[in-house]
């Protein structure tokens, strides 16, 4: 879905999963120092907007999801992932419930997987799922942002910033009163710096959560029974996860950055040394330089120094091994 912001002076569309709102609008720094300042705001209208109504709502979200939310505070955000039976990663949902509504966006064209497989679980259940991703735009205001939030609107509030689901008719005269809007690269460089995970760019066809350091956050240990559990509960407990995320300081010096799925040798065995791991989001950062996370094998020592895409890189610990 593309937005109405792209047309906006400056705007350059984004592309990848990114695709449909604006990568940046001329200075991709000064939006990042902004969003850091808490002034500004970030269009994520192209994602998508899941709802659940209906009175039983949270008691059977709770039996499908990652997270306890059968007692989920009316206001209060939460995140969750939806495994598959072998506990691998399918779906990352950020929700929020009003009290009578679950909000929930999600990766951008993955709502509709969702649904299905959400209609798929109804049985006897008294709920209603909705595809909002028409007629509800996502807006992101960052940490310490005192922006007014437009009356009636769904927010979803988090030590990050706030989530707003804003009406896609409203877009436009939101952004009218609440610039300067910053792109997507600004938001997802300060996402890699707080080393938050991203479905799509940090998993695969295989990533498990303690991989990307999602227990807790978004998996909760003690709750009922829900699908991938065994393998949760296995790996927490008698072992640990094949593969860790890792935070990249990358060579300054390097004019590119690596791409998604560019490989992470150890600096010590050069370019053709056997590959341990992939860099899974790489950016530029207005105080950091260039930087990334990567996936890379348990067994990678913490201290070691790395290459990714040919670019030498020293390495933070995100995920002890």
């Amino acid at each position: 879905m593309k937005s109405p912001l792209l047309s906006l002076p400056g705007a350059v569309p984004g592309e990848g999963p990114d695709e449909g709102v604006a990568a940046h609008y001329g200075d991709l720094f000064r939006e990042q120092r902004a969003l850091a300042d808490g002034t500004g705001f970030v269009d994520l209208s192209h994602r998508g907007v899941v709802t659940v109504t209906g009175a039983e709502r949270l008691a059977w979200l709770h039996l499908l999801l990652t997270q306890h939310v059968s007692e989920l505070p009316a206001g209060q955000a939460t995140e969750s992932l939806i495994l598959s039976a072998n506990g691998h990663i399918e779906h990352a949902l950020y929700l929020v419930d009003d009290g009578e509504t679950t909000f929930v966006h999600v990766e951008p064209g993955t709502q509709e997987a969702l649904i299905a497989y959400l209609e798929s679980m109804k049985f006897f259940y008294r709920v209603e799922v909705a595809d909002r991703t028409a007629d509800l735009a996502v807006v992101h205001l960052p940490a310490g942002s005192i922006a007014p939030v437009p009356g009636g609107v769904t927010v979803r509030e988090t030590p990050h910033g706030r989530d707003l689901f804003l009406p896609r008719a409203d877009l436009e005269g939101f952004a009218a009163e609440h610039g300067p809007a910053a792109g997507s690269l600004a938001y997802e460089a300060l996402r890699v710096e707080a080393h938050r995970p991203r479905l799509g760019l940090e998993t695969d066809h295989r990533t498990i959560p303690h991989e990307l350091g999602w227990i807790g956050g978004a998996v909760h240990l003690q709750k009922g029974c829900y699908r991938g559990q065994e393998t949760v509960a296995r790996v927490h407990n008698l072992g640990k996860p094949p593969r860790r995320l890792v935070f990249l300081h990358l060579d300054g010096s390097e004019v590119h950055l690596p791409p998604h799925g560019a490989p992470v040798r150890l600096a010590a065995d050069g370019p053709d040394g056997r590959q341990l791991g992939f860099v899974t989001t790489s950016a530029r950062h207005h105080e950091l330089g260039p930087i990334a996370l990567a996936l890379v094998k348990r067994n990678v020592p913490v201290d070691a120094a790395l290459i990714a895409d040919g670019t030498a890189a020293a390495q933070e610990v995100v995920v002890e091994p």
